[in-house]
């Protein structure tokens, strides 16, 4: 249902030309027309607005048949929109910086507009994204400058593609951060990689380095589009890679070591102090009663005769505590390459069982000693996988340092190298003695060895990073604003499928800067940029659960198809 609206029949404000003479020939300009009134709504009240073009009198100037508009009056709003720039920056401003679902973005702007629910939708979908997206592409000559300074530094990576969806992948450039392509891929092999980045060396721009994750179409294409650039592997993707069958033994000693200390005092580790068998702690109108917090034990003298003994009380906290706490390590998850759950979980409970060691030697407990026995035959029969594992982990921290530059004097990528390859040779004689260290050993060498055409780059050219993470982090920022936004994983998935590129394009950094980025698109490249949008989710148009819905588009389908000429079947 439309928004009701009043008539408005203020006069309007009529925006002419800013100039008098024109720029091709210096002669002077006449009026052309003047347009028809056009309401629109602003941040600032209700403004009626009309244009007069004005044109060159000169027949023989080249100029003659172009109208010149005012540029004031293209700065208020949209062509064929009855809302202003700032409002199509407000509704962006609080959707993207501040994760504000449309509902709230209504009713904030319900009182000084007259607005209804959907169009801040279709404002937010249809203006405000592709004209982000416009707003970038202006700062094509400064990409240009940077590429004739010093070459740009490409950072390039894709979001994992759901259900066999195509995958979205984006190019950004350093330096500047611009984004320079955005995109979906329906295949990730190297003719499709050599046709995304084609497009960036056909407008002649000096590509001096490229950073990836090393996917396997993109290796081979980057020579081929960018012949001169050095291509650089993301360290941490080579540390994972590297990592692999260690985290994969360090996965399997987790789950065996969880399944021991289960089976050995499960029964025990579940108990809790309860309100009821079953009941842990409760509010509402019916609460659980509140206990008194543990605090120093009081002197037998202040304590009244029906008050439970603290020395009881206290035993028992400490007791409960420990149970909790083994009970929490068995939960722990893994990041490799440096969080591995296993070698952690073993290490903690260790802890934990020095610590019983400790208390037991004090205060002697039928609890903590069956915990104690539990703890310490569990540890003892993970004792020989933990040996190797924390020998791989350690390997593999050695070799992140090594990697790393920080607060090390400037080495070049051949002396990092040098460095890496001489701890592979030690580390080859440490495992001589023990085959799961040499398979270990021989998967760091050969990732090394993989990676090495490009693992390396980043300490000789400047500006490239050793590691991809930022476009990660573009990834899994947006994930999260639009799980923000919409509360719904189910939700995330369809609108980065719908729209995904044009969310990752980055905003200014203030919402007068956003207004005024807006303001200043140009109305063709913003119509192109609309009908870009319209034509990628026409994709998904027949994407739909409702019975009602499904039916009314397949009706529509055989009345378009039956509308053609049938084929001669002669």
């Amino acid at each position: 249902m439309r928004t009701q609206r009043e008539c408005y029949s203020r006069k309007p404000i009529v925006y002419t030309f800013e100039l008098d003479t024109c720029l091709e020939c210096g002669g002077p300009l006449s009026a052309a027309y003047t347009s028809g009134s056009k309401t629109v709504q602003t941040m600032g009240g209700v403004m009626t607005i009309a244009h007069r073009p004005q044109y060159c009198q000169n027949l023989r100037c080249k100029r003659q048949q172009v109208l010149c508009k005012s540029a004031q009056w293209q700065q208020i709003a949209p062509r064929y929109c009855t809302y202003g720039y700032d409002v199509i920056a407000q509704i962006g401003w609080l959707r993207q910086m501040h994760y504000e679902r449309f509902e709230a973005i209504h009713e904030a702007l319900q009182p000084r507009l007259q607005i209804c629910e959907s169009e801040v939708r279709l404002l937010y979908h249809e203006r405000y994204l592709p004209l982000l997206a416009c707003h970038e592409r202006q700062y094509l000559e400064e990409l240009r400058a940077v590429s004739e300074q010093t070459g740009l530094i490409l950072s390039t990576d894709g979001l994992a593609p759901e259900g066999g969806e195509p995958q979205l992948w984006v190019v950004r450039e350093l330096q500047l951060g611009l984004t320079i392509r955005s995109g979906w891929l329906s295949q990730q092999d190297q003719d499709t990689f050599v046709n995304f980045l084609q497009p960036i060396a056909d407008l002649g721009l000096r590509v001096v380095a490229v950073m990836s994750d090393k996917q396997r179409g993109l290796e081979p294409a980057i020579p081929i589009v960018f012949p001169q650039a050095k291509h650089g592997f993301c360290q941490m993707h080579y540390l994972k890679n590297a990592a692999a069958p260690v985290a994969e033994e360090d996965q399997a000693m987790k789950v065996t070591l969880r399944k021991e200390v289960r089976s050995e005092v499960g029964e025990l580790i579940r108990q809790e102090q309860v309100e009821k068998p079953g009941v842990l702690t409760v509010t509402g109108l019916v609460p659980t009663p509140v206990e008194e917090p543990q605090g120093q034990i009081e002197p037998e003298s202040q304590l009244s005769p029906t008050a439970p003994d603290p020395v009881v009380q206290e035993h028992a906290a400490i007791v409960q505590d420990l149970l909790r706490r083994v009970r929490y390590l068995l939960t722990l998850k893994g990041r490799p390459p440096f969080r591995l759950a296993g070698i952690e979980m073993f290490e903690r409970l260790s802890e934990v069982r020095t610590c019983l060691d400790t208390l037991l030697q004090h205060r002697k407990d039928s609890c903590l000693i069956e915990l104690r026995r539990g703890l310490h035959n569990a540890l003892l029969s993970a004792q020989p996988n933990y040996s190797d594992l924390r020998q791989a982990a350690d390997w593999l921290e050695h070799i992140a340092d090594l990697l790393d530059p920080e607060g090390k004097p400037y080495r070049s990528a051949t002396q990092v190298r040098q460095e890496i390859f001489s701890y592979l040779d030690d580390i080859d004689q440490e495992s001589q003695d023990s085959p799961r260290l040499r398979r270990f050993c021989n998967k760091i060498r050969q990732t090394t060895l993989n990676y090495t055409p490009g693992l390396f780059h980043c300490y000789d050219v400047p500006g490239l990073p050793r590691t991809n993470n930022d476009r990660e982090s573009e990834f899994r920022d947006l994930n999260r604003r639009l799980l923000s936004t919409t509360g719904q994983n189910g939700l995330v998935k369809r609108i980065i499928q719908r729209e995904g590129a044009w969310e990752l394009i980055p905003h200014p950094d203030s919402l007068r800067d956003t207004v005024s980025a807006l303001s200043h698109v140009d109305p063709d490249e913003f119509s192109q940029e609309r009908q870009r949008i319209r034509q990628h989710r026409a994709r998904f148009r027949l994407h739909t659960r409702s019975a009602k819905r499904s039916r009314a588009q397949l009706n529509q389908l055989e009345r378009r198809w039956k509308a053609l000429p049938p084929l001669d079947s002669s």
